[in-house]
């Protein structure tokens, strides 16, 4: 059971000013005369500024030896290598988990697969393509993300839908949005409510969408009755989705509080023709990466949504280098190692690009000011890869980053030392720092309840 304690946003006040017969809004940043003496509340109600949680997913992990120094206890500061340089400016709002496992239990190593379904489920899948429970951002956004308009957003770089790594199980995988047109149109389009406008009118349209879905959500009781156990689990997933799109809708019938941090951005131009058949080169990857970034930052900031996850680059790598054949995937077992390098060399610069893009989205975060922090500061970003080093598709010591500190829950600036445990004690540790009620989390050997104490403030 998870329990839900509603956190009011903030409410003040507009700039507004006439022109052309028409009126404009300008946003405004948390002010100190909208907040408490110490910066951390809102004046008026005392309610806390919202905690969110993100995540930020690349493929093909780190360049052995090129990435992170390696310590032999937890402490702080991190020591950036080659492939990270474009991080040392946030090293005091990043932490780094490393040298955490993946046992296994008997079940086979699914290449680029077993690795992101295992840190986010708590179980290793048992055969190609299962995902045996709910991802913990789900977990998250079931106790954090109903008072929002959207639950969760999920969105991708690359431009694979199916390739994101959120799901309620196997047969409830959710499909991440790949275009910034769309995702600014979904963001920002007709259905958007501004909530620094004075008018307020439900649409009818909503309200009748709203009505249907009840309705089927009443039939389909005695309908799950009749059938077997495996159907019954695959409808409830389904029917759990319903009901998030038909509370989703519930919310879009209420007048939003004022939230003058929330500026609507420009709507992205729209895509050349050779851009869009050339989707997956790097360059276009890093730009749909930038805009993207942007809007995902003002939904969040416009308090659409706590809980958001960004895929840069998919698990099974497929993007190229401008007018490159061989995919990131294809080099990590194709390239040679270059003797007097010691590694592969165009490997690398696909893995360095990666962080480089994480870089620019902890950049985007860090930019909003929320009191006496930032975005950032009042979120989590839960970073990672599927593997540590692609070659040979190790899954043990997975490389795991915790960019801002959730409104002041979790230290940062830390390098932890995982000392071959579960890779579950961090998933468990951001639940709880959440707020989800488990004491235990994992099956099997990765099992664990027992978090991460070190990174706890």
């Amino acid at each position: 059971m998870t329990v839900l304690v509603p956190k009011p946003f903030s409410r003040r006040r507009a700039l507004r000013a006439a022109f052309g017969g028409g009126v404009g809004t300008m946003a405004l940043p948390f002010l100190d005369c909208f907040l408490n003496e110490n910066g951390t509340a809102l004046a008026a109600t005392g309610a806390p500024i919202p905690v969110r949680f993100g995540t930020w997913y690349w493929g093909m992990g780190h360049t052995p030896g090129r990435a992170i120094v390696d310590k032999a206890q937890t402490g702080p500061g991190i020591e950036f290598l080659e492939e990270t340089q474009a991080l040392k400016p946030f090293r005091d709002k990043i932490t780094y988990l490393g040298n955490f496992n993946v046992p296994l239990d008997g079940n086979s190593n699914y290449t680029h697969f077993t690795g992101w379904v295992t840190n986010r489920v708590g179980s290793a899948p048992k055969r190609a393509g299962e995902i045996p429970g709910t991802t913990l951002d789900l977990m998250i956004a079931d106790v954090i993300g109903a008072t929002t308009r959207f639950k969760t957003l999920d969105v991708t770089s690359v431009g694979i839908a199916r390739e994101n790594y959120s799901a309620r199980g196997t047969n409830s995988r959710g499909a991440a949005e790949g275009s910034p047109v769309a995702l600014y149109s979904r963001l920002f389009g007709p259905e958007f409510v501004d909530p620094n406008q004075a008018a307020f009118k439900p649409d009818p349209a909503i309200m009748l969408q709203k009505s249907v879905l009840s309705s089927y959500l009443e039939e389909s009781k005695d309908f799950i009755k009749g059938v077997g156990a495996a159907d019954k689990a695959r409808l409830d997933e389904y029917f759990t989705s319903v009901r998030q799109v038909e509370n989703q809708l519930a919310l879009q019938l209420e007048k939003p509080p004022k939230n003058e941090a929330c500026a609507v951005p420009q709507r992205p131009a729209d895509p050349a023709a050779d851009r869009l058949a050339s989707v997956r080169e790097m360059g276009n990857v890093i730009d749909s990466h930038k805009l993207m970034t942007k809007l995902l930052v003002m939904a969040v900031a416009c308090n659409q949504t706590r809980v958001f996850n960004m895929v840069f680059t998919d698990n099974f790598g497929n993007v190229r280098r401008n007018g490159e054949t061989y995919t990131h995937h294809l080099l990590t077992h194709e390239e040679a190692i270059d003797p007097h390098l010691g590694y592969q060399p165009l490997t690398f610069w696909f893995n360095q690009t990666c962080m480089n893009a994480f870089a620019t989205y902890i950049e985007a975060l860090s930019s909003i000011k929320e009191g006496d922090r930032t975005l950032l500061d009042n979120s989590v970003v839960f970073a990672t890869s599927e593997t540590n080093y692609a070659r040979v598709h190790t899954i043990d010591g997975i490389p795991t980053y915790l960019a801002g500190s959730a409104g002041g829950r979790l230290k940062t600036g830390l390098h932890v030392v995982g000392n071959g445990d579960p890779i579950t004690r961090i998933g468990f540790t951001l639940m709880r720092a959440m707020g989800v009620p488990i004491e235990k989390w994992g099956t099997k050997s990765l099992q664990t309840s027992k978090p991460i104490t070190e990174i706890l403030a």
